[in-house]
């Protein structure tokens, strides 16, 4: 049974508390034994089924989320220091742990599949290589996800044999573990992740810039309004223009800013464009200390939640998680998400 974080519990209690007669109650998700399609739906789907909210699990608002009171967990791209990043396998590990979001990066395949993957090449995590967007989904799907992964190192391509903890599991050459498959450990599409994981929300960077970034924006707003996460998700981009292009799409959508608008903030206090609020910062960039008590004092009366991602695998543990929460950082996007998980309940306990 997946152990869910007090965020979300609190959010299930505001869910009773408005929700109406006919409206079933989130459940845990636990992990699918189900294969997953090799084919996805593409953007030709008719406007009937582009506007049917299906009858899913419930997943806070982001409005719901940040109204809560006290810090969030997300595993980055499912805790890819844990777990074999950008696999089913470790969203439901992830969630398993308590974390109150899903986050992911999203970029399109050849056949205009939109698929979780963190890099923009399978080279690094996978069998498999070549670019994301030059590889058509079933291709992509066909890989071992899990290939390069060890506990010491997340995905590195020196250690000894034994260290490769799920390699073959895609395959069905080593067993998976207990409720999984072996399809758990290939990438997905974000329509199989969505629908997988249907009570919880979303924390969504499009990958890439220009023409693929954009039209992967396209296809982003239309899986949501068609699978009903319009308001459950935070959507993003190192690109300003596809986060305003995406805005475009979808006024409605929170929004974090792209590198020039959080830089702006940062460095000359510029507010953010409408639209956005939640500002996810590394604690350094390029040199520069991003993450200080002056900023994170300025964001709270600016409204300003601080979400971090630690770009430096030295942060990800236990006690630097503890340390950001003590600094005022409402939100930990980490590698490690049963040790976010604790930090969190511990200093929720203190307070």
């Amino acid at each position: 049974m997946n152990r869910r974080s007090p965020a979300l519990a609190a959010a299930g209690m505001l869910l009773a508390a408005c929700a109406d007669d006919t409206r079933q109650p989130a459940a845990t998700t636990p992990p699918s034994t189900t294969e997953t399609s090799e084919t996805s739906e593409t953007s030709e789907t008719s406007e009937t089924s582009e506007t049917t909210e299906p009858a899913s699990a419930y997943a806070a608002t982001i409005d719901e989320l940040l109204a809560l009171g006290q810090p969030i967990v997300l595993a980055h791209t499912g805790g890819e220091d844990a777990y074999p990043g950008s696999t089913l396998y470790s969203f439901a590990e992830s969630v398993t742990d308590g974390v109150d979001m899903l986050d992911m990066n999203v970029q399109l395949t050849a056949d205009g599949v939109l698929v979780v993957q963190h890099d923009d090449t399978v080279d690094r995590t996978t069998d498999g290589t070549g670019a994301v967007g030059g590889m058509t989904f079933a291709e992509i799907n066909a890989l071992d996800g899990a290939y390069w992964f060890t506990a010491d190192c997340g995905a590195c391509t020196d250690a000894p044999d034994a260290a490769y903890l799920y390699r073959g599991m895609r395959t069905g050459a080593v067993p998976p573990p207990a409720g999984y498959s072996p399809d758990d450990f290939a990438i997905p599409s974000f329509e199989q992740l969505v629908e997988r994981f249907s009570d919880l929300p979303l924390n969504i960077e499009i990958k890439g810039e220009g023409p693929p970034a954009l039209a992967a924006a396209d296809e982003l707003a239309r899986l949501l309004v068609k699978l009903g996460r319009a308001d459950a998700s935070v959507v993003t981009s190192f690109d300003d223009d596809v986060v305003a292009h995406f805005h475009d799409l979808l006024p409605e959508v929170e929004l974090s800013p792209g590198l020039d608008a959080a830089t702006a903030w940062v460095l000359s206090g510029t507010l953010l464009p409408d639209g956005m609020r939640i500002l996810q910062l590394p604690p350094e960039f390029n040199g520069i200390v991003v993450i200080t008590t002056e900023l994170i004092a300025a964001s709270a009366a600016a409204g300003y939640p601080i979400w971090v991602w630690p770009n430096d695998r030295a942060l990800e543990n236990e006690a630097s998680y503890a340390e950001y929460l003590r600094q005022g950082i409402l939100g930990l996007n980490i590698n490690f998400p049963a040790e976010g998980v604790a930090a969190v309940a511990d200093f929720v306990a203190a307070a």
